[in-house]
């Protein structure tokens, strides 16, 4: 009930810089798309994208952060600033915002940019190395722009782990991806006592992408969030039980009608050839003229 709170809840803008300018111009932009190009072509493996992620999927994942719980947040491979400015415009004062970027461009232009951000230079897969004296107590939520698909499985489940070491038991490690799938393998997650859960489809963004949201299992379990039930996927399990229930009385018709033909056969019975065989009469009741007799032999 709280999240649907706080999720549905549009505080005050952080700063002045924020409420005056929403939106990045339009120049600025471009300018963007271009640092950002030349960073994947320097290092695709460290940029992960060619341009920098759509306003729509940065309010996403903006709102999966409580603005109201106290602790720092961690962005986790800002870039340019769209998400950092989301979450600006959440709620988000400047000084609880710790920014963790590998290129030192990008590093320049977010100070810049976000007067009074935290910005670290440093490796956000060694995560508790790069945080160690920086925050003054657990973070309240760590939000990453991560390209974790081109990682290994076990770093992903390393960072993961590693975040969690990081933040208050009740936080959340709030991802986006491209895939079609958790980044990070829900039953792997779910066996290192985490939950997942996604956010519906970002169509807006170019190319659509989807939000995923980690916390502790415990966490998750004691959840009091109450969710509208969706009538449509409830008309398709439905739907589905229907057509599992006539599938099951299907087989069972097509098993008694087979059971049914075994006992008219009567397999005991010889057939009317087997007796005409063991028989010296032909069908019409003459003689057939056949000597058996070496057949008892």
């Amino acid at each position: 009930m709280r999240e649907d709170l706080f999720l549905r809840s549009q505080p005050a803008r952080a700063n002045r810089r924020s409420a005056s300018k929403p939106n990045t111009p339009i120049e600025e932009r471009l300018a963007d798309e271009a640092r950002f190009f030349i960073s994947w072509l320097d290092n695709p493996g460290v940029a992960g994208a060619v341009s920098p992620s759509g306003r729509f999927l940065a309010r996403m994942m903006a709102r999966y952060v409580d603005p109201h719980k106290a602790g720092p947040i961690v962005e986790l491979g800002p870039g340019t600033g769209a998400i950092t400015e989301a979450l600006l415009e959440r709620g988000i004062a400047p000084g609880r915002l710790f920014l963790v970027e590998f290129d030192p461009g990008f590093c320049k232009l977010l100070q810049r940019r976000f007067p009074g951000v935290h910005v670290i230079k440093g490796d956000a897969y060694q995560l508790w190395r790069t945080l160690r004296g920086r925050l003054r107590r657990p973070a309240a939520a760590i939000v990453s722009s991560l390209p974790l698909l081109l990682k290994p499985e076990g770093q992903r489940l390393a960072l993961l782990a590693g975040a969690f070491d990081c933040m208050n038991p009740d936080g959340c490690f709030v991802q986006f991806t491209y895939g079609r799938v958790s980044p990070v393998p829900r039953d792997k997650a779910s066996a290192l006592d985490f939950h997942a859960e996604a956010s519906p489809l970002v169509w807006l963004n170019l190319p659509p992408a989807r939000v995923w949201i980690y916390r502790r299992q415990v966490q998750a379990e004691n959840s009091v969030v109450q969710r509208r039930p969706n009538p449509a996927q409830e008309f398709f399990d439905k739907l589905k039980l229907g057509t599992e229930k006539i599938h099951l009385d299907l087989k069972k018709e097509i098993a008694a009608a087979k059971a049914r033909l075994r006992i008219e056969t009567r397999p005991g019975q010889p057939s009317r050839r087997g007796r005409w065989a063991d028989s010296a009469f032909t069908p019409s009741g003459k003689p057939s003229g056949i000597d058996r007799s070496h057949h008892l032999r």
